[in-house]
């Protein structure tokens, strides 16, 4: 690693201070993609700002939404009793991250910040028409996932919570890579009273996308059925050692019927 000061702030007037003060500095929430990224030497802060000090974590329920806070770690996600009868396709994505010394050390927030496009939760917080909370604002889950490792977040702002509509019904299946348990396709389906919204990640060079055929189609009839014929241009899609774009887009539709038959 290089060389760099270290901060651990108690408040988040504090961590925020630090962060917008030097374009350098680097906010460290659970650490499971930074951290290997500066023993890498692919980045090189300034600062670490590590807000574990913040109380950012923690689960609530309210009518009919959750409120997981960022630090909120994916065991505890996976492992909470409300989100398990509430959003069952939420806990059991959280179940499947990494392995289990990644769920009990990565958190909800630095996924979402890092929007890496192949991780998990970015499929559920779009899917489910989530809201990111900020230190300045609240940001619509359409809105803030803007492309690959890019999001609507301003130099210096943190993520304090992501709020959650509860939906009639939610799954999520991937299609992983077995070394890192990366989602080559993964797929986040959740059913409204308005209708169906599905999101997947892993797949396409933009990160995170809503799948809006799907959608329409799951609207009107909620079955693998219903979107079996449906099929997705790899003209978009990454293709790597992994996996081809054509791979991808015929993993799409695979993953997709199996997200949808776990609740149809």
């Amino acid at each position: 690693m290089y060389d760099f000061a270290y901060e651990k702030p108690s408040s988040l007037a504090d961590a925020a201070k630090l962060l917008s003060a030097d374009g350098d500095a680097k906010a460290l929430a659970g650490g499971q993609t930074f951290i290997p990224v500066l023993k890498q030497r692919l980045n090189r802060p300034s600062t670490v700002v590590d807000l574990s000090r913040l109380g950012l974590s923690g689960i609530t329920v309210a009518g009919d939404k959750i409120t997981i806070g960022a630090m909120t770690r994916h065991a505890d996600v996976a492992n909470n009793a409300d989100i398990k009868a509430k959003i069952p396709g939420l806990a059991h994505l959280a179940s499947m991250i990494g392995d289990e010394a990644v769920r009990h050390r990565g958190t909800i927030g630095g996924s979402l910040a890092n929007n890496d496009p192949a991780a998990c939760y970015p499929s559920a917080v779009l899917a489910l028409g989530g809201t990111i909370k900020t230190d300045k604002r609240a940001i619509a889950a359409d809105d803030f996932f803007q492309g690959m490792f890019t999001t609507a977040l301003e130099p210096g702002e943190i993520i304090t919570a992501v709020e959650l509509p509860i939906p009639e019904k939610s799954a999520y299946e991937k299609f992983r890579n077995p070394a890192s348990r990366y989602a080559i396709v993964g797929v986040f389906v959740a059913k409204f009273p308005a209708g169906v919204r599905l999101a997947i990640t892993g797949a396409s060079q933009g990160g995170v996308f809503r799948h809006t055929e799907m959608e329409k189609a799951l609207s009107a009839t909620f079955s693998p059925d219903a979107i079996a014929g449906i099929k997705t241009p790899a003209d978009d899609l990454n293709g790597d050692i992994h996996a081809s774009a054509e791979y991808r887009a015929h993993l799409i539709g695979v993953v997709s019927k199996r997200a949808v038959a776990q609740v149809a």
